[in-house]
């Protein structure tokens, strides 16, 4: 370790090196650890500006050794970090941590002789930035860029000043900017390790000059060398303080740790993070109540008057956190028009909360109405690019990830309408991931919405648990679009009825129906619903098409489409292709409770 006396001629000499030092003939000065340099020169100093360096380089030193370059056209002061005379580059900071303040004063207005860094040898394009002002933030002004759909939470609070359209925004990141210049250029002589300078003593052309410099002496080499060490050790007890608290926290809750992980897994998914403090703020204190779920409460919120969410509060907060992470898991990789979309989450100690985008026509379940009631009837034709729609999201939650997605909750609720009528499906508290080589998954226990379950999600002796439980949701979430009405009915708990309609097989036959269809269009597109809903309810998993096969019937006219035997039928009849004569069957299901495994995938 150093003793005192090392220690006291180590600072002695940051002194010394922090203070101005001039060299000789004017090759190079020092403002704190900046190096001054032709083009630029220290006014402090008196020097002829006229032939020895261009007036407009000129920078001041201020007390505290921090270089100031004053823009000849702008009245106000940017504080330099470093400059770069290879690259011809000069970095700008504010001391305060307020640099959108200068970049307020500065908006767009020239900063001749300097300019912005180009890109790819192009003029730096022009972007519109939104400035704020904060009260409660350290630093009263804040920017934004107004192409951002989700605003900082922090801004939820502050003033829009004005919108600038400007040529810096892409020069700026973390507290500082960048600048250039063109002329005089030095590049080549630093290239050579020489300095620059006028030619002749006139301002029409530069030349190298090899300036020397004082060597530092072997002793101060010895003495940053011992300093260096000390700061080493002083880092190497930093980071062990560092693993230790980090080793400590991780131990204080398995649940919260275990969420904790898997939000770091997945940050790069750019959803953004919010604390329980943000989101009653969003919520303005959970005012607005949207609905309640199965797995929580969903409320409506704010993150800028121009941007509405909706908040869902998940429940059993006490719990292992399984349909966080169900949730958040399923849906953070998934970028497709039919699926919702994660703008955030809160994990805030056993506080959890998603936040999507807010659709203001609600869910598909209250556009479920038979087509006389003009007032909600979406028409036949929109309720086939709706159908196709669902059917697209659930393929792609089979197909296009990296492991399928089995949703194991379609529903009407469960489907949200944007302003266009484009679904999104929600709602992936039930969710479970497996391989796409997988055919089947295991379950303890039956999950979804009575009326939309699949026979073997109740008990396997109907068969075994996969993805074509998915596509029996779906079945019946086509039939009650076509008929406007449920096809199913909670009676008592742990028992529910399946009401086969009788409609169904009439209107696949052509017979007179429940339902009026004047158009013959409508007559087709209904016909075709209908038909592909029956495929997809069938008893025996295996009978199911797959999700690809509904959307290529659902895109397909339909006049080859077969209507399929009651979805109840035992595979192996010989009259496969036999229409099922028009009746209403009830079949009541008892929910068989299996033995509870002894280990469970929690993916």
């Amino acid at each position: 370790m150093l003793n005192f006396q090392k220690l006291s001629l180590l600072w002695t000499l940051l002194f010394l090196v922090g203070n101005p030092a001039t060299g000789k003939n004017h090759c190079a000065d020092k403002c704190g650890k900046v190096r001054i340099e032709f083009p630029f020169y220290l006014r402090n100093k008196n020097l002829n500006h006229t032939t020895d360096y261009p007036p407009e380089f000129g920078l001041l030193c201020t007390q505290q050794n921090k270089p100031i370059l004053e823009l000849p056209t702008l009245p106000i002061q940017l504080f330099v970090r470093e400059i770069d005379y290879k690259s011809t580059l000069i970095e700008i900071y504010d001391p305060q941590n307020c640099l959108p303040d200068k970049l307020l004063k500065l908006g767009n207005a020239s900063i001749s002789p300097f300019r912005f860094p180009k890109g790819l040898g192009r003029p730096p394009p022009k972007l519109n930035v939104s400035f704020f002002c904060c009260d409660s933030l350290s630093c009263p002004i804040s920017l934004l860029p107004s192409y951002k759909d989700v605003v900082d939470p922090r801004l939820v609070s502050c003033t829009k000043l004005k919108d600038v359209s400007v040529e810096w925004w892409f020069s700026y990141y973390e507290e500082k900017f960048f600048m250039e210049w063109s002329k005089p250029d030095c590049g080549y002589c630093e290239a050579q390790g020489q300095k620059c300078k006028w030619r002749n003593g006139t301002n029409g052309g530069t030349e190298c000059n090899a300036c020397r410099t004082k060597r530092i002496p072997t002793s101060t080499v010895v003495q940053i060398a011992a300093g260096g060490v000390a700061g080493l050790i002083l880092l190497l007890l930093l980071v062990k303080a560092l693993f230790y608290a980090y080793v400590y926290y991780e131990k204080r809750g398995e649940d919260q740790a275990r969420i904790e992980k898997f939000l770091e897994d997945y940050r790069a998914m750019k959803p953004t993070r919010f604390t329980y403090a943000d989101i009653k703020r969003i919520t303005n204190g959970f005012s607005e109540s949207l609905g309640e779920g199965a797995h929580g409460a969903v409320f409506k919120g704010m993150l800028s008057s121009e941007i509405l969410v909706a908040v869902k509060i998940l429940k059993d907060t006490v719990g292992d956190g399984n349909d966080f992470i169900n949730e958040v898991r399923a849906i953070g990789k998934i970028h497709h028009v039919n699926i919702v979309r994660l703008l955030g989450f809160c994990a805030d100690e056993f506080h959890r909360a998603l936040v999507y985008d807010f659709f203001p026509n609600g869910s598909l379940q209250r556009f479920l109405v038979q087509q006389n009631n003009k007032d909600v009837f979406l028409g036949w034709e929109k309720l086939q690019q709706i159908g196709l729609g669902v059917g697209k999201g659930i393929e792609y939650l089979h197909l296009g990830c990296d492991h399928r997605i089995l949703h194991f909750d379609i529903n009407p609720h469960n489907v949200l309408l944007d302003d266009l009528f484009v679904p999104k499906i929600t709602d992936f508290g039930l969710a479970k991931l497996c391989p796409k080589n997988q055919s089947t998954v295991s379950m303890t226990a039956a999950r979804g919405t009575l009326g939309y379950i699949a026979p073997e999600v109740f008990s396997r002796n109907f068969g075994n648990v996969s993805y074509k439980s998915d596509i029996y949701s779906y079945g019946m979430l086509l039939l009650e679009m076509v008929g406007g009405r449920k096809n199913t009915n909670v009676s008592v708990e742990d028992s529910f009825q399946v009401l086969y309609p009788e409609w169904v097989h009439n209107l696949v036959e052509g017979k007179d129906v429940q339902i009026s269809l004047e158009d013959e269009g409508d007559a087709k597109i209904a016909k075709k619903l209908a038909i592909v809903g029956l495929w997809c309810i069938q008893w025996n998993p295996a009978d199911r098409p797959s999700m690809k096969t509904v959307v290529q019937m659902l895109e397909g006219d339909g006049c080859e489409l077969v209507a399929p035997l009651s979805p109840f039928h035992i595979s192996g009849s010989s009259t496969v292709n036999t229409v099922v004569p028009a009746r209403r069957q009830n079949f009541e299901l008892e929910v068989i409770h299996e033995i509870e495994e002894n280990s469970v995938d929690h993916f």
